[in-house]
């Protein structure tokens, strides 16, 4: 009988220094990706659609409505979650190997057994904390006021209402900023090598501080991106969730050098 063995660490990457041109090679890549396996882009962008609309719904039913402006911008936070399946994809397409669901759906399970499962749970909780302090700033500076429906101009206009905006914008965009510190390498990362999470979160951040600048624009241009696919009713993610996802598959390969990628088995 065989004997279970411990798959060998993968070599710590180097990380490179990139450049705008890079982001712009990361996107042509990750078009061509989405063009060419349309349907599993599509697959997947529309579980994350269908997870919005059901978030819509659930806030317009309570009767809540100040539930969905804090929901549209915590909503972007679990973007990467969804985004493994599609760096799975690039991932195939770039290897050569064949893109059956199968054999995708297939390797997003097996990694129940390795290190994602535990960044998603960091992502949920940290999506969780940006409603709960969320609801705290909301109880401190408008808990006593007797308009609570966002839709009225006035909830806006008034002292307490931009105190509460611009404090919530600076405690979400700190939140923000530390997920994608932590994440925008790390999940691809985790897909392609033998790496415990807190390695790849610490090189995930390393990444981030070598190239401020250019990962800065990189997570601005997905959050403007993923708001305007978010005014349609997010039907507009069925394509900017394909093609950020697997651009920054892209983005990884050309940013951590040399990477060796793990064997992986199918079936």
């Amino acid at each position: 009988m065989a004997e279970n063995t411990v798959p060998e660490a993968s070599p710590r990457p180097d990380i490179a220094e990139i450049s705008i041109s890079t982001l712009k090679t990361a996107m042509g890549r990750g078009f061509a990706d989405f063009r060419k396996a349309p349907m599993f882009g599509l697959f997947f962008a529309a579980t994350y659609m269908i997870a919005g609309w059901i978030m819509t719904w659930i806030t317009m039913a309570t009767g809540q409505s100040y539930w969905l402006v804090l929901a549209v911008f915590g909503f972007p936070l679990v973007g990467p979650f969804a985004a493994i399946g599609l760096y799975e994809v690039s991932h195939r397409i770039e290897a050569g190997l064949p893109l059956e669901w199968r054999e995708v759906l297939g390797v997003i399970w097996r990694q129940k057994d390795r290190q994602i499962p535990s960044v998603c749970a960091i992502v949920i909780f940290i999506f969780l904390f940006w409603f709960f302090i969320s609801h705290m700033i909301f109880a401190l500076f408008l808990g006593t006021m007797s308009l609570v429906n966002v839709s009225d101009p006035g909830f806006f206009m008034t002292g307490n209402g931009l105190i509460m905006l611009m404090f919530g914008t600076v405690v979400g965009a700190a939140l923000s900023f530390f997920l994608y510190a932590i994440t925008v390498m790390t999940l691809p990362m985790l897909l392609d090598l033998e790496m415990d999470y807190i390695t790849a979160m610490i090189l995930s951040v390393q990444t981030v501080a070598a190239n401020f600048g250019v990962m800065m624009f990189w997570a601005v241009l997905i959050g403007v991106m993923m708001f305007i696919g978010m005014l349609s009713g997010f039907i507009g993610l069925l394509v900017v969730l394909p093609v950020l996802g697997h651009a920054s598959w892209h983005l990884y390969r050309l940013t951590l050098v040399p990477v060796t990628r793990r064997k992986r088995t199918r079936g």
